[in-house]
């Protein structure tokens, strides 16, 4: 095991109340200034409802305190915990590691797949599978090389009981079609409670492949549902239907790298937009969400996306966009009981703005906004909850952290 220094500054923010709503104690929805004073990219675009951009900002009342647990990680992507409290930490590279809470980082865990590691490909998201006490599965997300180029791919294999190497690897997804490229992959992993395995697919990019995210033949720019196995659930929305793949939940996705289901079974899904139009989705069964035919904000070289189209007939808006964008990564529902004024907000890990974007959520609709970690000046790139209700962040940077977020 290499040990990792843990001098790391500590920073503390000590965080007054505004609003007089949503600290320790909760209260009622929070209004007053939006949160986000920026310029919008999209001008002129509207919200398709109140509080569907820009909240009202809130503030915790608890002062917190951030702590760097270890550093020294390659540029790490996906952070599962495992069930006695180490961390599983992907490096885009290829390398997945075992993190204790105190800061050890082990060697790389042998038995991997290769990964084809250009652009944003790479080792991606990891997730504990649900009968992990008895099988020992972990699951993961990579950018596998293939013949023709690469396309994202999920596999599983038992760890050891040392940690040390994964064994009985076994490829239970692959998406398609095979695309020679090195953008939008996705992918982010989520189970549900019933042992459903959820996968989110990039459209990959290039405008060529745009409209992959409406083809019902492709897997692109789409959420997966699958079994543990990788077999197909009967009760897929598209199971049976002619030219349709049966692993589709949804479709019209453009990049989702964030995904956590609630207790009550709702699946959420954040994904990036282009010069503004990052989008936090309810993502049911069967919806089209509109990429690229529908989407909010610019093309990154400026000028509308599909004519400045924000709203069409037979496609769903998002719960919440942001103009100018955050560059949205890893997602987690806050579950935990350090800060019980945060149960059932969305923690969203933001790679541009440097923060996790806190969201208080009512009647499945934002109703205001808080941004944490913002002292770490890192791209925060995804975010967890611990057994004790401490919030867990890594950041995208070559000198990667593995953070503490916590009461003081």
């Amino acid at each position: 095991m290499r040990l990792f220094s843990l001098a790391a500054p500590v920073a503390v923010l000590a965080l007054a109340a505004a609003c007089g709503v949503d600290g320790q104690d909760g209260a009622a929805a929070p209004t007053g200034a939006p949160l986000e004073t920026r310029p919008a990219n999209g001008v002129g675009q509207r919200p398709a409802f109140p509080g569907q951009t820009r909240a009202p900002g809130v503030r915790t009342e608890t002062a917190l305190v951030h702590t760097t647990v270890a550093s020294g990680l390659e540029e790490p992507w996906g952070l599962a915990l495992l069930p006695d409290g180490r961390w599983l930490v992907t490096e885009r590279p290829g390398r997945l590691r075992i993190v204790t809470a105190g800061g050890e980082v082990g060697e790389p865990v042998v038995g991997l797949p290769a990964v084809d590691a250009r652009g944003q490909g790479g080792l991606l998201d990891v997730v504990v599978g649900p009968g992990f006490g008895q099988d020992r599965l972990i699951y993961w997300s990579y950018a596998e090389p293939r013949e023709g180029g690469n396309a994202t791919s999920v596999a599983r294999g038992r760890l050891s009981p040392d940690g040390t190497r994964i064994d009985d690897v076994q490829v239970i997804f692959r998406a398609l079609p095979v695309y020679d490229g090195t953008m939008h992959f996705g992918s982010s992993l989520a189970f549900s409670g019933d042992g459903r395995l959820f996968i989110t697919l990039g459209e990959r990019s290039d405008t060529p492949m745009r409209p992959q995210a409406q083809d019902l033949g492709s897997h692109l720019g789409k959420t997966i549902r699958v079994n543990a196995d990788g077999s197909v659930p009967d009760d897929n929305p598209f199971v049976g239907r002619a030219g349709a793949l049966p692993e589709i939940w949804s479709l019209g996705h453009r990049n989702v790298q964030g995904i956590a289901i609630a207790d009550n079974g709702d699946v959420w899904t954040v994904e990036h937009g282009a010069r503004g139009g990052d989008e936090v989705n309810l993502d049911r069964a069967g919806l089209n969400y509109g990429w690229p035919e529908v989407a909010y904000g610019v093309e990154y070289r400026g000028g509308p996306i599909n004519g400045g189209v924000t709203a069409r007939e037979g496609t769903e808006q998002p719960v919440y966009y942001w103009d100018p964008v955050i560059a949205p990564g890893g997602m987690a529902i806050y579950d935990g009981a350090m800060f019980p004024g945060w149960r059932g907000n969305l923690l969203v890990a933001a790679l541009k703005e440097k923060h996790i974007a806190r969201l208080v959520i009512e009647n499945d609709r934002v109703v205001g906004e808080e941004r944490l970690l913002t002292g770490l000046g890192e791209r925060v790139r995804d975010v967890a909850v611990a057994a004790d209700g401490a919030v867990w962040a890594i950041t995208d940077e070559t000198d990667g952290k593995l953070v503490r977020l916590a009461a003081r």
